[in-house]
């Protein structure tokens, strides 16, 4: 087995490579933009408008919801048929999946981030003569972002790890590439191994960061 591990490692390594980079940028893609998209759900969740509210609501119960697998395979065929002239690649509707699967738990992690700042610190920002939308973005957001910075952080390192379910559609992530080096050398086990071992390494150390991290701004308050 140790023998079969090294010939795929040395044949296949930079399959292994562009999977893991694959994967990180899906990752990196779906957190990035969900956290902009969870910010503004969140703050439609805690409007006094009842339809904006409404809204971010259905929207964040219905993905929570359901599996994210169900909604790969949603956005996977509807985005095609709605906008065919974009000719949209695998890779951007399921990026776009999961974007939106990113948004709708990044607006559960702002909206506590937000809620957990001293209401005080808004009405003495409102007595100044801000307004309700200079008073979030200048002084609620920042420090809910700070609140909420190691949330985002392990959500990232969740959505790495459910990246995974992106190889049903053979995005070329690390699954996907233990599917074509798995059907090239008929060999099961060893390339699962691998693949394993770096989700492992790549999540352990990621978790690791956010604990520092953690540690440092607990440090700093």
């Amino acid at each position: 087995m140790l023998a079969n591990i090294e010939r795929l490692l040395v044949k296949y390594g930079m399959n292994f490579v562009n999977g893991l980079g694959t994967t990180l940028l899906l990752a990196f893609i779906s957190v990035l933009i969900g956290c902009f998209i969870g910010a503004f759900v969140a703050i439609m969740r805690l409007s006094k408008s009842k339809v904006l509210n409404g809204i971010a609501a259905v929207y964040t119960e219905v993905i929570r919801d359901t599996p994210l697998l169900l909604q790969l395979y949603f956005f996977y065929f509807l985005l095609p048929d709605m906008l065919p002239a974009l000719k949209l690649s695998k890779f951007t509707c399921i990026a776009v999946a999961l974007i939106i699967n990113s948004g709708a738990y990044m607006s559960e992690i702002f909206r506590s981030g937000i809620q957990s700042i001293d209401r005080g610190q808004t009405e003495a920002a409102r007595s100044l003569g801000l307004s309700a939308g200079q008073t979030m973005t200048r002084i609620i957001l920042p420090q809910a972002f700070k609140n909420v910075l190691p949330a985002m952080c392990n959500e990232f390192v969740a959505i790495t790890k459910e990246t995974s379910l992106a190889s049903t559609f053979y995005v070329g992530d690390l699954m996907t590439q233990y599917q074509t080096i798995s059907g090239k050398t008929y060999l099961v086990l060893e390339p699962l191994i691998i693949i394993g071992v770096i989700y492992f390494v790549l999540t352990f150390t990621m978790s690791k960061l956010v604990a520092l991290l953690e540690k440092k701004l607990k440090e700093g308050d």
